[in-house]
């Protein structure tokens, strides 16, 4: 079905219905909204663990046609709960063409189309507007102008077409007239100039706007959201008191509560799936170690609780562990690619630049905290997945004076070698719920892990020149009973 072309046509279809032809993009966001609870549609595909919180209080922003603010850390998907709202603006909107803010055709704003309007009438041509061009989002930044937002005279425009200054024709328009019809996003906030914020209040509550110093009525349909740093409040600025009381919702965001709902997020948005003949494995275990590192950081008094820790670490994480068993089995031209715990460790890059550390934490500086938070999470991991399982017979083997150290560019052949030499290791890594239990690369990660966990859990010891070794005994200090003079020959 072709589209209309003119206004005319417009008219004698469903957008000259009078409940279309004024319909505000809010109207239109509540309306499909309440299509998709009616049908039972998902609201926010991808955004995993806000079902219960956050979800719901941005339907109600929605349904109460509210401009919103979400506040939170930093890798919280804020940014992503605001480009989902698209998913509730209709597939396209009839627009006047060559409108540089979207007018609407039955009740043009702009002097340009009101010209058009009388000149032409139902012959006006019109255009349609798709939904993904009707979102525009802005990062605050402290050098955004107030022309970039609201827009200015533009000298050009005016000489060229004989124009006084004051004409409204003169204007370049900015950002937010631009956004017309659609949503507004506007990312951190606060670190927008007061003076801006007090632009956008301004047109929030009056639709009133000044350029230049000529006062020019737009009443512009807007849908305005924004995200923001709790923390920035004061840090790098604020939200004055005028914008934040015309925003009608405050939601507050957070992380993943649970480890699962991390391991999805994580799975969803990493890059693995690199070989669909499904030459890459990753062990669940790797997962999970992974993922808790992120929780361990989040807990963790030598990390900067105020600043966050970014969802994106566990995700950066997963790539690079991926990427360093990757490279090992091209260079060995091995066919499995299996993460171990080796290239977990190997991954620290990405997780250094993703926590911001206390004064206790950077005086042991970063690599060793991510150190310590990779410890910590496969001790968890390796005490949940293990618990009951008897690994004596390996403790024993170190305590007898084995010593085993494993280089992360062996192939899994040479390292199953090694591995095999330490009584029941190899046993009870085939059977730490493979499913492949005769896959070499699968054992070898797994027995990797045990030798991990056991060293987690301070059985065993490991350095970087010796390997898994071992625990030194404590030396036993002498026991003087009080008389002074004698001394016992017992040790405590």
């Amino acid at each position: 079905m072709n589209q209309p072309a003119t206004l005319g046509e417009l008219s004698n279809t469903r957008w000259g219905s009078p409940a279309l032809r004024m319909r505000t993009v809010k109207d239109e966001m509540r309306a499909n909204l309440i299509r998709k609870l009616e049908k039972g549609d998902p609201l926010f595909p991808g955004i995993v663990g806000f079902e219960d919180s956050v979800i719901p209080q941005v339907v109600n922003g929605v349904l109460s046609k509210h401009n919103m603010i979400l506040l939170g850390l930093r890798g919280q998907a804020k940014s992503r709960i605001l480009r989902s709202l698209t998913d509730l603006l209709d597939d396209a909107i009839p627009v006047m063409a060559g409108c540089e803010i979207n007018d609407n055709p039955f009740a043009p704003v702009c002097r340009f189309c009101r010209a058009a309007l009388r000149e032409k009438g139902d012959d006006s041509p019109i255009m349609f507007l798709n939904r993904t061009d009707r979102y525009v989002e802005k990062l605050a930044t402290p050098d955004v102008t107030i022309a970039d937002m609201i827009g200015d005279i533009d000298p050009i425009r005016a000489a060229r077409g004989g124009l006084n200054l004051s004409d409204e024709l003169t204007i370049h328009y900015g950002l937010l007239p631009r956004s017309n019809r659609g949503i507004f996003a506007i990312n951190e906030l606060p670190d927008l100039a007061g003076k801006i914020q007090v632009g956008l209040f301004n047109i929030l509550q009056e639709g009133d706007i000044q350029i230049k110093g000529y006062p020019i009525r737009l009443l512009l349909d807007v849908a305005m959201v924004f995200t923001a740093n709790p923390e920035d409040y004061t840090a790098r600025g604020k939200i004055v008191t005028p914008l934040k009381d015309r925003i009608g919702s405050e939601i507050r965001t957070h992380y993943p509560e649970s480890l699962e709902q991390g391991m999805a997020i994580t799975r969803q948005e990493a890059w693995t799936q690199r070989h669909e003949d499904g030459r890459l494995v990753i062990p669940e275990y790797i997962r999970e170690v992974v993922e808790g590192v992120a929780f361990h950081a989040r807990e963790d008094k030598k990390v900067d609780k105020r600043s966050g820790v970014s969802q994106r670490l566990p995700i950066t994480t997963l790539e690079n562990v991926v990427s360093n068993a990757e490279r090992r089995a091209i260079v060995n031209q091995e066919p499995k690619i299996v993460p171990r715990i080796c290239d977990v460790y190997a991954a620290l890059p990405s997780m250094t630049g993703k926590i911001e550390l206390e004064y206790e934490g950077e005086l042991k500086g970063a690599q060793s905290i991510a150190q310590e938070l990779v410890r910590a999470s496969v001790k968890q991991v390796f005490s949940r997945s293990c618990s009951g399982v008897d690994f004596q017979q390996i403790v024993d083997w170190f305590d007898l004076g084995g010593s085993l150290k494993l280089s992360d560019t062996a192939s899994a052949a040479d390292t199953f070698e090694q591995l095999r030499s330490i009584q029941g290791l190899v046993e009870k890594g085939s059977t730490l719920g493979l499913k492949k239990k005769d896959e070499l690369a699968l054992v070898v990660s797994a027995c990797e892990f045990i030798l991990e966990g056991l060293h987690a859990v301070q059985k065993i010891s490991r350095s970087e020149e010796r390997g898994y070794f071992a625990p030194e005994k404590k030396r036993a200090e002498p026991f003087f009973d009080d008389k002074p003079g004698r001394a016992r020959k017992t040790y405590n």
